[in-house]
């Protein structure tokens, strides 16, 4: 296949880097080059603060209606390409192909949705106790916006991050994650030809020295970043310490709770769908189930029979379930958690790993299920595996179920299975998370409604939906007086 020269876009133009060799790989088939080229250098992070601070002031007076044609014709561009930029994102990051069309697909209306901005109020107007005055409320943008987005979804995070800061005004330099660059090409590309004006978005691939350059770069008016919890922590506190906006998205240990009166098999479906579709790589992905006693029997046969169903293969593949991990690293932590979890937690479904055959080659990690003990859950109750893989627990009631729920330091997503209102009442009332699912998967986010965790699950104001412009403006009360 084509190995694609990795380039970064910095003040309008398509550039070399100048920092160390990026090797971009298929996690089907590591063999299977996607695209190769120089990162950025701090150099290449420094022109690209450079242009996007000279952009900014002609940007935010263009007319909101011309920002948000932008984003129109940019999301014409990604809907015309789904099927060809589906197919690369299945080879570069590893979701299967029917996934990766539909996530490009939902790229698109990701940007139009938040084109709508232009359409709607942007701010508001108080009475004033003084005669002959009124009070506004108007929003402005921030200024250069610092954006740091993950591999898991390599279109659609970036879109829901930078659609509503375009759309508002502001200017971006953004970094990808190292693994997914092909990815961040082809949306720059989208924007590009849409006519997007040179400077106002910047493109920089590269190792998270990149990353670190753009946190600590003084032309950083705010940084808005989606990963680990530990990572996204340390550049909240650096940022901190400058006064400097942050937006983070960070880790989850989302629970399904299956409880006595649920319906089995459309739980079974969703908590399979929750936790092992995309290889458990979503960070609202199940990774914890708890189950009530009176139906933990039946459920967890009928989930393994699922489970060992379920067709991992190439992500290119025709029919395939769950594709491979992203990369060697995180295959080989997932696969030493599943070694260390035999030790203290009962196996339902725990195959063997890939040895031999089409699949040894690949970061491929067989779908798996533990049961874990009440007295020492262990890792795989407690951490972000970002894999295919289940622990489950045992609750007496629904009081204990919640409580388990709620039993993480995490508070990203939640599935609660369950027939009975008042029971779907109170777990909307009483777990701790920053989304609930009642009676589907935990994994999933609407482009419209508001999308974030509480504790360690996220820092700052919500993304997605008209929330999204909390981050992106800053508000300022006018006393207007003839």
């Amino acid at each position: 296949m084509t190995v694609t020269p990795l380039r970064h876009l910095i003040d309008g133009e398509w550039i070399e880097g100048e920092g160390d060799l990026l090797t971009d790989v298929n996690p089907s088939r590591p063999s299977d080059i996607v695209a190769e080229g120089r990162g950025a250098s701090s150099a290449d992070v420094d022109r690209a603060f450079r242009a996007a601070r000279a952009a900014f002031d002609g940007w935010r007076r263009t007319p909101a209606r011309e920002r948000a044609g932008v984003l129109l014709r940019a999301a014409d561009v990604i809907a015309a390409h789904r099927e060809e930029w589906g197919r690369e994102l299945a080879r570069e990051e590893g979701k299967t192909l029917l996934e990766g069309t539909a996530e490009v697909a939902h790229a698109a209306n990701i940007l139009r949705y938040h084109a709508q901005e232009a359409e709607r109020a942007s701010g508001e107007v108080y009475e004033s106790p003084t005669p002959g005055e009124r009070i506004l409320v108007v929003r402005r943008p921030v200024g250069v916006i610092g954006a740091i987005t993950p591999f898991n979804f390599p279109i659609s995070i970036p879109a829901w991050k930078l659609a509503p800061a375009l759309v508002w005004g502001n200017t971006i330099v953004w970094k990808p994650a190292t693994t997914v660059p092909l990815l961040a090409v082809r949306f720059a590309e989208a924007l590009e030809r849409a006519g997007l004006p040179r400077g106002v978005l910047n493109l920089v691939n590269g190792t998270a020295a990149v990353g670190e350059a753009i946190v600590a770069h003084p032309d950083v008016d705010a940084v808005t970043f989606t990963g680990s919890t530990r990572v996204g922590r340390a550049i909240a506190a650096q940022l901190a310490a400058r006064g400097i906006p942050f937006q983070g998205e960070l880790g989850g240990k989302n629970a399904s709770l299956v409880l006595a009166d649920a319906q089995l098999d459309l739980a079974v479906e969703q908590v399979a769908i929750g936790a092992f579709r995309a290889a458990g790589q979503k960070c609202t992905a199940t990774s914890r189930v708890v189950v009530d006693d009176a139906v933990a029997d039946e459920f967890l046969a009928r989930l393994a029979e699922r489970t060992r169903a379920m067709v991992v293969g190439d992500a290119l593949a025709d029919g395939v379930e769950v594709g491979p991990v992203v990369d060697g690293t995180a295959r080989d932590r997932v696969a030493a958690a599943i070694g260390q979890a035999h030790a203290y937690a009962r196996p339902v479904v725990a195959p063997d790993l890939y040895r031999e055959g089409p699949l040894a080659d690949g970061y491929f990690i067989p779908p798996s299920i533990f049961e874990l003990s009440h007295d020492d859950p262990g890792e795989l109750w407690r951490e972000e595996l970002f894999g295919p893989v289940v622990g489950v627990r045992r609750a007496p009631s629904a009081a204990e179920g919640f409580a388990l729920v709620n039993d993480s330091e995490y508070g990203l997503s939640t599935a609660v299975f369950t027939t009975d209102l008042g029971r779907a009442l109170s777990a909307i009332d009483d777990i701790r998370v920053g989304v609930v699912h009642i009676n589907s998967a935990s994994a999933g986010a609407d482009l419209h409604v508001p999308f974030g965790g509480n504790r360690g699950s996220g820092l700052g104001p919500k993304e997605q939906g008209a929330v999204a412009r909390d981050f992106y403006t800053e508000t300022a009360t006018v006393y207007l007086k003839g």
